[in-house]
């Protein structure tokens, strides 16, 4: 139990989920008062789920790279669970607000979008650095949600994430994401950084 304590503690778990679930809140705040639907929009659940995804961002890295690196502990298994929990706190927060007077839903389309964006962010922290991981899955999602294509099937590949949930293209292109960001993160970890920049954290 301890290591498992420190090990949040190191990842900022604590400050993440109180941000994840801030916003949460927040977003349910919003719809709540300035609509008068009780079903939120596409959109709005789109943009919902890709805030929790940012605010857990954070814990795909700790303070030390060289810890990363060591042979001491599995980190693979480690690193899967780390983002199947991290899934499941995004999935649980939106879900949850279906009990209540401002719901965020369908929950296929947050599993989709939550799976899919998680493994973006997880691929972009393997490959470009926890700090940078985010820049992606925020700049694709902004502009999927604002144009969403439905006509075409490049057009539903490339907004994904504003699809409706039963798109076929949306859920093979969200499913090939996330086990592409669960491999490349759970096999190699975020990228390290450069000396200077180890220091400068």
């Amino acid at each position: 139990m301890r290591l498992l304590t420190l090990y949040l503690r190191s990842r900022r778990a604590p400050a993440a989920l109180l941000g994840a679930a801030g916003g949460t809140a927040l977003m349910w705040a919003l719809w709540s008062i300035l609509s008068d639907s009780r079903s939120a929009g596409p959109q709005m659940v789109v943009l919902t789920v890709l805030l929790l995804v940012v605010a857990l961002t954070a814990t795909l890295g700790g303070p030390d790279d060289a810890l990363e690196a060591t042979s001491a502990f599995s980190w693979v298994p480690r690193r899967a669970v780390h983002l199947l929990v991290a899934f499941l706190v995004v999935v649980a927060l939106v879900l949850v607000t279906l009990l209540t007077g401002a719901r965020f839903g369908p929950a296929g389309l947050v599993v989709r979008d939550a799976a899919g964006l998680l493994g973006l962010t997880a691929l972009g922290a393997a490959t470009a650095g926890v700090a940078r991981s985010w820049f992606v899955p925020l700049g694709w999602t902004l502009t999927a949600a604002l144009f969403p294509q439905a006509e075409t099937l490049a057009g539903r590949v490339l907004t994904w994430q504003a699809q409706e949930p039963g798109s076929t293209a949306a859920a093979v292109t969200a499913g090939a994401l996330a086990v592409s960001g669960l491999i490349a993160y759970a096999m190699t970890g975020p990228l390290r950084g450069a000396p200077a920049e180890a220091t400068q954290q």
